[in-house]
């Protein structure tokens, strides 16, 4: 079985990533054993960023660290999503119609930032590959799972990740330049 080539900050055969790349279907099973579902490979996807993150060093028990990671990046999306379904419903409910005298549309700033925005993000995603911008929109605009995009493309889960972990630092970086003006 061949290894898969992911983009790591440190040498991928060294520590904890190469623990992760070596057990991630049963990483993915453990996820999915917990009811996790179609975003299991999310969930993954999440660790794999923490711990590419995370400085180099020692790890006294690299796979519980890493199921303890993967549990806790499956509780964290699980609370965030039903307080976000808390907040939508508190929202849904307090604004229930429009207020007399107050307009409910965006202030003219408002838009033209939005629309600066937008138009950096096309020229960040014109420097990719097709492909790789067809796998973004696919995940984050229509809400596809990695897996069935992964089929629809012909390529690898690892492909897709790897399209989509690209994707996501040039528009966190942008998003960091954009905010600071």
């Amino acid at each position: 079985m061949g290894r898969v080539k992911l983009a790591v900050t440190e040498d991928p055969d060294d520590g904890l990533q190469a623990v992760f790349l070596a057990n991630r279907q049963p990483l993915l099973r453990f996820l999915v054993a917990r009811g996790a579902g179609d975003d299991a490979e999310d969930i993954l996807q999440e660790v794999w960023l923490k711990i590419a993150r995370r400085p180099a060093g020692p790890v006294g028990a690299p796979m519980a660290y890493l199921y303890r990671a993967a549990n806790m990046a499956m509780i964290d999306r699980y609370r965030s999503a039903r307080q976000s379904a808390v907040r939508e419903k508190e929202w849904t409910e307090a604004s229930s119609g429009p207020v007399p005298g107050i307009s409910d549309s965006p202030s003219v700033e408002r838009v033209i930032a939005g629309r600066q925005f937008a138009r950096k993000v096309e020229e960040a995603l014109a420097e990719f590959p097709d492909r790789a911008v067809k796998i973004f929109r696919r995940r984050r605009i229509d809400g596809i799972a990695q897996r069935a995009i992964a089929e629809e493309f012909g390529v690898s889960i690892s492909t897709v990740e790897g399209d989509l972990r690209a994707i996501y630092r040039v528009l966190a970086a942008l998003r960091e330049r954009f905010d600071e003006e």
